[in-house]
């Protein structure tokens, strides 16, 4: 699984861009909350992916924050919810105005988004709000976009190295906030929250 990338971004035509790591082009989709964000071709940027592999292809899909990817992540497990719809809504929709509206219960908002329609909306309210409360819960997490914030890109890295060790967002994200200081290190960070918790 290509769980993260760091490139060079050759082409750029929403949502769509080519991002050259090493010598290999990887073609990567994103929403436009993260599009929107990129730099100008021929500058590095780095991106948190999830692969989705069908029949007939296997894509790829890039997003500057970890909360974004989990979102997504969790449209993918809604029932008539695919990796193009889920990008259409994370599009239309930043990750606290979805989780308002679907702890709101509010369908109107949500059918305003491309793609869904009622039923869409009403099954999103549904089977979105228990898992929106995890995602919410990891506050803040600062797009990771250049090299100059590779230091807030440790942070990152290391909040999502605990969720894949088992916390829950919310506690990863409080466990590494408790611990972070600045130039201190993935591996840093990781260790410090793990001995304290």
């Amino acid at each position: 699984m290509i769980g993260r990338l760091r490139g060079i971004i050759l082409e750029k035509q929403a949502p769509n861009l080519v991002l050259d790591v090493q010598g290999v082009g990887y073609e990567v989709a994103a929403p436009m909350s993260t599009f929107c964000n990129l730099p100008a071709i021929n500058e590095e940027v780095s991106l948190f992916t999830h692969l989705v592999v069908r029949e007939d292809a296997q894509l790829l899909y890039g997003f500057a924050t970890i909360r974004e990817r989990l979102l997504f992540r969790s449209l993918l497990k809604v029932n008539g919810v695919g990796a193009k719809l889920a990008l259409t809504i994370l599009s239309g929709s930043d990750v606290d105005d979805f989780a308002r509206s679907v702890q709101e219960g509010d369908a109107a908002s949500l059918t305003r988004l491309p793609g869904v329609g009622k039923k869409t909306a009403e099954r999103l309210i549904i089977e979105m709000r228990d898992r929106l409360k995890e995602i919410s819960g990891a506050m803040g997490l600062k797009p990771v976009v250049s090299e100059a914030a590779s230091l807030a890109g440790a942070k990152d890295e290391a909040i999502e190295a605990l969720i894949a060790l088992g916390y829950k967002p919310v506690e990863a994200d409080k466990m590494i906030r408790s611990v972070h200081s600045n130039g201190m290190s993935t591996e840093d960070l990781i260790r410090l929250a793990l001995q304290r918790n």
